[in-house]
């Protein structure tokens, strides 16, 4: 039901932790043979198994959590689900670019759109549930007045 504003939050979110899959977290301006990660000067989702499973699975929730509007407890437990995801991917994102990136590549490097996506990203899934949130209280209140 895409016209509640969660949903909007929900699809914006997936759509951004998807969209992660062609934009890259950063770039260099030549390739570095030594570093597994920017060998083709660009670092992004793709370059590691796990971060490929936590922004899929943050997206998978947040995409999944738009068609289940009539349960709103468990939109709630996706959107917490997600965001963890979303925080797991992000702290494996940091933690490999740093083990690989900073010591082996000796050329600038520049951050890319995908930073900037992850950070949008979970500001709209912790939207989301404060929107879902302020549902299920409206509801559980209008129940009491019944």
């Amino acid at each position: 039901m895409i016209q509640r504003i969660q949903s909007v939050f929900f699809l914006l979110a997936g759509g951004l932790y998807l969209g992660l899959f062609g934009v890259p977290f950063a770039e260099t301006k030549q390739a570095v043979a030594q570093s597994a990660f920017l060998s083709d000067a660009v670092y992004g989702v793709q370059d590691h198994v796990a971060l490929m499973a936590a922004f899929a699975v943050a997206g998978a929730l947040s995409i999944a959590a738009i068609f289940l509007f009539k349960n709103r407890a468990v939109q709630m437990r996706l959107a917490v689900f997600s965001t963890i995801a979303a925080i797991v991917g992000s702290i494996l994102t940091v933690v490999l670019f740093m083990q690989e990136g900073l010591n082996k590549s000796k050329e600038a490097i520049n951050d890319g759109l995908g930073l900037y996506m992850t950070i949008a990203a979970l500001v709209f899934t912790l939207l989301a549930y404060r929107f879902v949130n302020k549902d299920e209280k409206l509801v559980r209140s209008a129940d009491r007045l019944r």
